[in-house]
Parts: C-alpha cells; structure tokens; sequence
C-alpha cells in the first residue's frame, strides 16, 4: 500500500476538517463566487476518506492501483480542492485562485487540468455513472481498488442516479462505495418540499446496496461506517450521511440561500470566528 498522507486520529481528523472550513470560507471570500453550503455540509466524511480511509499517492496521482473518488455533485469544488491540497497534490497557496482567470481551480472539477480530480464534474448525476463504469472496469483488470462516490440529496431526483445504482447492484459491485450528503437543502429550498426522495433507505436497498445510515458529522461513526463499506461483499455500499448544510457557521446552517452564494469579506470574517479559525482572510 502506497499513501504519503498521513493516517490522522480522530481528533486530529476532526481539527483537519476544521481546518478545511475555513480554507473554504477563504477561498469562496476571495473569488466572491462559489458554494459553500454543501461544501461544509460534506467536510467531515470527505476529510475521513482522504486522511484515513483512501489507498492514494498524491505524488503520484496518476498511480494504477489507487482508490478512485468522484465528486458526483462537482459544484462542491471548493471542498474538493481543499483536501486535494491539504493531502499534498498542489500548494495550498493556490487554493486562492479559485474561480480566477487561468486557474487550475474551475469553478467545477476538470480532470485534465488539476492531478486528483478523477472525474470532470458538475452536471448533476452523471458522477455515479462514471463511478460504476470505473469500478466494473478495476474488478474486470483485476484490481482490489475501492471506488467512491459522493453524491448529493437532491441530485437524487435525477433518473440518471437510479440507472446507475440499477446497474451496480446487478453487477454486485462491492468495490464501490457510495456516500449521500443528505443535509436535505437544495438551491429552490427543502428537498422534501421540491421533490422528496423519501424514502431513501428503502429505495437505495430495493436497488440491492448494502444502506449504512449514521450522522454525517460524527467521526467515529464515520470511520466505522467505512470500516463497514470495505467488509461488505455481493454488493455496492451507500453510506447516507445525514448533514446539515453549511455546518460550522451560523447563519450558513439550514439556509439554502447558501448553496450558491460566497460570503462577503464582513460575513467571511465571521464564519471564520464560528468555526474557531486564528488566522483570518488571506
């Protein structure tokens, strides 16, 4: 097993996902665009797969036998990014130049433009697809590699999603592990009220997926909800995390105003404060 990031404790996790909000917050304040609401939402299992759960070399990024991750929900770059540089793939200094001219760092993922990003992303319930098709094709070479997929709530509304978790359960792909950002606010307001996908459990397990159900914020259960993911055979995971959108900063939380929206330098400079940040803007 090739990984040069460092496997972090619990707590260190759990300071490292911190850490990420506000990288995010900086970010999003300096282009003045971007979507913080599912970024934050989706920070703790995200910083748990690439800092403790993930088989990958972000000095080699282009490595066969590592584990593939897909953004299906690409509009949440900012996070992806984030753990891209925290996990060493570029400089975190570049993080600033998100969404800026010339930038690595589009506005949604390009995987011809910047190392880690498996997938170009953005066109919502595309990303599962794209992960069946990887994961059918690692277990045809023979690989053990793991696939995962992060997906959100109200991308579930799409057909596209249901085509594809048909297929993975017909082909038992139990080297693909799925993960619902389910903090259940999308841009038009609650999901439930726009187009409810209750109920979801059922739904994902009559599709033949192996459903783990935990709190999207708790690290333990994360880590062993993974730990779960990895030992399940004859059949794909989906881990449904229930989140709460814009986790970390309070007039963020449970607004869906914030899915779309970068804060302002004054607004910035408080979320920063929520989420116990020393250092301010960049």
């Amino acid at each position: 097993m090739v990984v040069s990031t460092e496997r972090l404790s619990v707590e260190q996790l759990r300071e490292k996902a911190r850490e990420i909000r506000c990288d995010i917050i900086r970010m999003l304040a300096e282009a003045g665009s971007g979507h913080p609401g599912g970024s934050l939402s989706a920070a703790d299992f995200a910083t748990a797969l690439y800092f403790s759960e993930l088989r990958h070399d972000p000095q080699n990024p282009f490595w066969e036998d590592r584990d593939r991750v897909v953004f299906s929900k690409g509009h949440i770059a900012p996070l992806l990014y984030t753990e891209l540089a925290h996990s060493g793939y570029f400089p975190c200094e570049e993080l600033m130049t998100l969404r800026k001219l010339h930038s690595r760092l589009q506005g949604h993922p390009h995987s011809l433009k910047l190392p880690g990003v498996e997938v170009s992303t953005g066109s919502l319930g595309q990303g599962l697809s794209a992960a069946v098709g990887m994961a059918l094709g690692l277990r045809l070479d023979g690989k053990s590699c793991r696939v995962y997929c992060i997906v959100g709530d109200g991308e579930t509304q799409e057909g596209s999603i249901w085509e594809a978790a048909m297929s993975a359960g017909h082909y038992k792909l139990d080297n693909l592990c799925g993960i619902l950002d389910y903090n259940k606010l999308q841009i038009d307001g609650w999901v439930e009220q726009v187009m409810g996908i209750e109920p979801v459990v059922d739904k994902w397990r009559a599709f033949r997926w192996h459903v783990i159900e935990i709190d999207g914020h708790d690290m333990e259960a994360i880590l062993a909800a993974f730990q779960e993911a990895r030992e399940t055979k004859g059949k794909p995971s989906l881990i449904l995390a229930h989140t709460v959108k814009g986790k970390g900063v309070s007039f963020m939380e449970n607004v869906a105003g914030w899915h779309g929206k970068a804060p302002t330098r004054e607004e910035a400079v408080k979320a920063l404060e929520d989420l116990g940040c020393s250092e301010g803007l960049k």
